[in-house]
């Protein structure tokens, strides 16, 4: 049986082939890079967000959910504060976690504890005690991923993989990259999303090597993966998602989404991807399932609406402003 959304055409494999091939970290400074695509600034709101808006006090960098302790986990203020709420409650101020540097990506694991992407090294968050692990790691880590092996795969800012091993007190190196901005990590396969290059790699942890890369359309800003293999990515001045599976890496669909897409969440309940638009200020569903996307649901948002995450077991969104203006709770499905 065919996977969702899994139908190719030749169009979509042309365009995928024009990005191939690796570069070694003998010739990294030959990578050819570009700026990091950035959001829209968003215009003031026309429509009044949907849902309920809870006022944090702080400009929203990302919000992420953690199913096992139904924690939404925001970063704000630059990265410089972590906040903890309670989904089932959302009226209860949320509890406030210290860090010593910035946090750059929060990537929750499911278990309970969450990695927080650091400079010089990787948080192991507890949520339910707020107690903070470090786990040392050279240069800026932009992201962070748990192997198959419970090794810790980071991504830095210069380009380099470094997968930790904190039992065995070993680091294995992967170099050729301008910029590891996200990992993913699907089956035994992990993949690097490189914004300076616009670019998602394979990364050959054998032999510590670079594999496949594919372009990510004008420039790529957010990944997540869904229960099928796949990787989506938004790319926001091509106002575009690109659907990636893997193993081989391989582009499977690419579609409008509407302007100045960034946030993006995948409901694992409904089977619906979500992408924020910071064009005009909106959150809107897609259903994969027939090879493109197919829009099912629109809402308003609170401005500049940068950050998504998503409660699979409920539907409800949460979509974090950039400006201050809150983070914004909104019911996707039929409450009981």
């Amino acid at each position: 049986m065919q996977r969702p959304g899994l139908r190719v055409t030749a169009a979509l494999v042309g365009a995928a082939l024009l990005l191939t091939g690796c570069s070694s970290g003998d010739d990294q400074n030959d990578i050819s890079t570009i700026e990091r695509a950035t959001p829209a600034d968003s215009p003031p709101s026309s429509s009044d967000p949907a849902g309920t808006v809870q006022s944090l006090g702080l400009s929203i960098d990302s919000a992420t959910f953690d199913p096992n302790t139904r924690t939404v986990i925001v970063t704000g203020d630059d990265g410089r504060k972590v906040l903890l709420s309670n989904a089932d409650d959302p009226a209860a101020p949320p509890r406030a976690i210290e860090v010593d540097t910035p946090v750059h990506k929060v990537v929750p694991l499911g278990d309970g504890t969450a990695l927080l992407a650091m400079d010089e090294q990787v948080g192991s968050l507890d949520l339910r005690s707020g107690e903070v692990t470090p786990i040392p790691v050279e240069g800026t880590v932009l992201s962070a991923a748990r192997l198959p092996d419970g090794r810790i795969a980071t991504g830095t800012d210069s380009g380099e993989i470094h997968i930790v091993d904190p039992e065995a007190d070993a680091v294995q190196t992967v170099t050729g990259l301008a910029s590891v901005d996200a990992l993913a990590v699907v089956g035994d396969t992990l993949t690097a999303l490189d914004r300076k290059q616009t670019s998602v790699t394979e990364i050959y942890l054998d032999d510590s090597s670079l594999g496949m890369a594919l372009r990510v359309g004008e420039g790529a800003s957010r990944l997540t993966t869904d229960p099928f293999g796949r990787i989506l990515i938004t790319d926001t001045p091509g106002d575009e998602m690109l659907v990636y599976s893997t193993d081989p890496l391989v582009l499977r669909q690419r579609f409008p989404v509407g302007p100045a897409p960034v946030g993006l969440a995948y409901d694992e309940g409904a089977n619906t991807a979500w992408v924020t638009l910071t064009g005009t200020n909106e959150v809107v569903g897609f259903d994969l399932s027939t090879g493109v996307g197919v829009e099912i649901a629109r809402f308003p948002t609170v401005h500049q609406p940068n950050s998504l995450a998503v409660d699979s077991d409920t539907g409800n969104l949460y979509v974090g402003s950039a400006t201050g203006a809150g983070l914004q709770r909104i019911p996707t499905r039929a409450q009981n």
